[in-house]
């Protein structure tokens, strides 16, 4: 740190990371190391599969495509320097790259927020409105529904930023987390965040329950219609349609609301840490393995893959 005109100006932070055990160094590598694999490998090989096999270029398989691709994005923006912290002990990160991975990190989770939702409403359409699916859910609309998710979130994760770095950061720069999360860069600030806490809680909440609503109303009517069936063949595909889709959902949103709605004085940094693991790494691997696993056209898509080559 410099001092310039009486006051601490932090030039880089230092990440705390999970542990200062010499022992758990070498073992939570080699966890990361192999979660991110599987990360990287569901996820791209996911988007392979899709781009690959025309049977999937369906909106259901695009939104897909496209989820797949912010798992791998928003897993990438943190896995990476948490893992070179473990393997060399370099855990100083500049201020421009704390910066650019809070960005990118809170950027491609609000996309996946936003690309869930405009799942539930394929999902609804599909389940709720079979006859006129393929005039509601067109190339249009979906391109509409993705792009619109990537802008809305870009431009969110760029107001937390901006409220963010434009504060002095006069208390410590060392970060009691292994990334550059909201609440722990937070909580260096040298002025009473108290208002500003309340205008981030409001954007993340504007985010996380818009989308929320979107999905509850989609599948209370989904719940309404597969009630109004009376046939069991009718009840099973319909379920399969969005027990993908709903574990999905189940898991990101149950990790988020935990994690970030809450003001920050609630928030203890070691259970953030462990919620954190789950929330930058283990969901975008569990994300693909739920899709394939319970798909059965992906699982076709992927046998037919293997057997051409």
């Amino acid at each position: 740190m410099t001092i310039m005109k009486n006051r601490t100006e932090v030039t880089e932070f230092i990440l705390l990371g999970l542990t200062n055990d010499p022992g758990l160094q070498l073992p939570l590598f080699i966890t990361f190391l192999l979660i991110y694999t599987i990360t990287v490998v569901g996820n791209l090989g996911m988007i392979l599969l899709i781009v690959l096999n025309s049977r999937l270029h369906t909106p259901m398989y695009i939104f897909l495509g496209n989820l797949s691709l912010v798992d791998f994005c928003y897993s990438t923006a943190v896995t990476p320097t948490v893992m070179t912290g473990l393997l060399i002990g370099n855990k100083v990160i500049s201020y421009n790259d704390c910066a650019a991975q809070m960005f990118f990190f809170g950027a491609f989770a609000t996309v996946e927020n936003y690309l869930l939702a405009s799942m539930a409403y394929d999902r609804y359409t599909a389940v709720c409105k079979p006859l006129h699916y393929a005039t509601i859910m067109t190339k249009s609309m979906y391109t509409r529904l993705i792009t619109g998710s990537y802008g809305i979130s870009f431009m969110s994760a760029s107001i937390h930023i901006a409220d963010i770095f434009t504060l002095s950061f006069c208390k410590s720069n060392v970060i009691h987390h292994f990334f550059c999360d909201v609440p722990a860069i937070m909580a260096l600030t040298c002025f009473d965040n108290q208002v500003r806490e309340l205008v981030l809680l409001y954007v993340e909440s504007l985010d996380v329950f818009f989308a929320l609503i979107v999905i509850c109303t989609s599948y209370m009517l989904i719940f309404v219609t597969i009630l109004k069936m009376h046939s069991a063949s009718g009840h099973h595909k319909a379920i399969s349609t969005c027990a993908s889709h709903f574990t999905a959902v189940s898991i990101f949103y149950g990790t988020v609301i935990f994690m970030y709605l809450q003001p920050s004085s609630n928030h203890s940094m070691d259970i953030d840490k462990v919620t954190s693991v789950f929330y930058t790494m283990v969901i975008p691997m569990l994300n693909p393995l739920v899709y394939s696993l319970r798909n059965k056209e992906v699982k076709n898509a992927f046998i037919k893959l293997i057997l051409d080559y």
